[in-house]
């Protein structure tokens, strides 16, 4: 998908059609020879099936007329995000859709051509198909999914990376085509390469490819209809026990239990701290709330309670990855992804623009931005000039912004300074209502026990 710096986004990679998004609207153009097919899709039982229960986007039919194209209207997901800024328990959710989507549409006599998380989006805590020309009729006779390989490239060995090598599921902002055997293979220990799940997903595809250099496309296979389809099937199954033995195990971080454990806060202080956002998110009653350093998603859920659509962004995977699991065990429209506002994710792919960077998609999007516990870590740790703070915020938000301030007198402020006091005699509460108010004026002020103060802004 090319996702321009506007949000006039079209898509070019596809011969079978291309996407474009303009405001509200997602238009699709279906391509003449490919339109008959994707239209007999969309009017399948199974179509209207999984649109119904929210695994499959929605289709609206604009124009079908006899060989021209296709032309279909699509409901915008209300914040898209990419599967380098998803948690673990994200990618793995986005992947067994992926495969009970393939096995419902081998019982119709569909099947999916590629199988990449980027035909994934997240809809709150749900993930949502929405790449439509993915699925094409099957040949019967064929026991083959072609789309495997790009499964395992793309869900699977980075799932494998980040569970036996650590390395971040981040990192695959620069591998749109996933990773390849070989790139894991000289890092995994004798016990891994042979043991199960890597020895059929790493070894032996690592063996064979090193043998078989140059040897051309496998021949194609034919079998009986029923054969070829049950042989699918166990094979689908297969690939998702192999998902299952990649699923991460939960692991904390010392900002995943930051909630229960910060010392800084006082059993009042924290329930002060809540009530002041409670208040405020009744009061507001926003539609959609943007939770700057969100951590485990408490005050995600306060804001979600009063009906906002919420995306909150975190630094830490294991704090994001508790928040997500929470939302969607819940039903909570909460949508936590792994970034940094101060590093925020960049545009990527041909020419910088097949994605949006993280601000792009943020900008004048939310009714209320949250940044609760996180203002002294910009300032301090990242150093970017409170004013700049001032003004990002002012344009990500359309009405208001919840802040807290930390004063100098606070543990994790002197913490963060690490000796350097002078550098930061300047930043006082002064300057901080001082820059804030050129974009805001204060609709509330409540000050903690603990010296830290809670603002309501409204935006003039």
């Amino acid at each position: 998908m090319s996702q321009g710096t506007s949000q006039d986004i079209a898509t070019f990679r596809d011969p079978a059609g291309s996407l474009r998004i303009k405001d509200e609207h997602v238009l699709r153009t279906v391509n003449p020879h490919y339109a008959a097919e994707a239209l007999r899709f969309l009017q399948s039982d199974l179509a209207r099936r999984w649109t119904d229960e929210g695994h499959l986007i929605a289709s609206q039919v604009l124009s079908a007329e006899k060989d021209q194209p296709l032309l279909l209207q699509h409901p915008r997901v209300f914040f898209p995000s990419y599967p380098w800024e998803w948690t673990p328990g994200q990618w793995v959710a986005a992947a067994e859709l992926t495969l009970e989507l393939c096995s419902r549409l081998l019982h119709e006599g569909w099947i999916l051509k590629d199988a990449t998380p980027l035909n994934i989006l997240f809809d709150g805590a749900r993930p949502v198909f929405v790449d439509l020309l993915s699925i094409e009729r099957r040949d019967p006779g064929s026991p083959l999914w072609l789309a495997y390989g790009q499964f395992a490239r793309t869900f699977l060995l980075p799932l494998a990376a980040y569970k036996y090598l650590g390395w971040p599921l981040a990192a695959t902002l620069n591998r749109r085509d996933g990773y390849e055997p070989v790139d894991l293979y000289p890092y995994l220990s004798s016990r891994e390469r042979w043991g199960a799940p890597l020895r059929s997903l790493v070894t032996l595809p690592y063996l064979l490819q090193t043998r078989k250099r140059g040897t051309g496309a496998p021949p194609k296979l034919q079998q009986e209809p029923q054969i070829a389809a049950a042989v699918l099937q166990r094979n689908l199954r297969a690939f998702g026990r192999t998902l299952h033995a990649l699923k991460p195990t939960g692991r904390d971080s010392r900002w995943s239990q930051y909630q229960a454990d910060a010392g800084h806060y006082s059993g009042q202080d924290r329930q002060q701290k809540q009530e002041f956002v409670s208040r405020a998110m009744h009061l507001l009653r926003p539609d959609s709330v943007l939770d700057i350093g969100g951590n485990t998603g408490h005050y995600s859920r306060i804001a979600a309670g009063v009906g906002a659509r919420v995306v909150a962004w975190d630094t830490d995977v294991a704090s994001c990855d508790r928040s997500w699991r929470e939302a969607k065990a819940a039903g909570l429209p909460i949508l936590p992804l792994v970034a940094d506002v101060a590093r925020p994710t960049p545009a990527t792919g041909w020419c910088n623009t097949e994605s949006l960077t993280l601000l792009e998609r943020a900008r004048d999007r939310f009714d209320c931005v949250m940044m609760l516990g996180i203002l002294h870590h910009l300032l301090l740790a990242d150093q970017i000039p409170i004013a700049d703070v001032a003004g990002l915020l002012a344009s990500l938000t359309r009405r208001s912004s919840i802040v807290e301030w930390v004063p100098r007198t606070d543990v994790r402020y002197i913490d963060l300074c690490r000796g350097r006091d002078e550098l930061y005699g300047h930043l006082d509460e002064d300057l901080f209502v001082k820059q804030f108010t050129r974009y805001f004026t204060i609709a509330a002020r409540e000050e903690l026990a603990n010296g830290r103060v809670l603002f309501l802004f409204e935006k003039t």
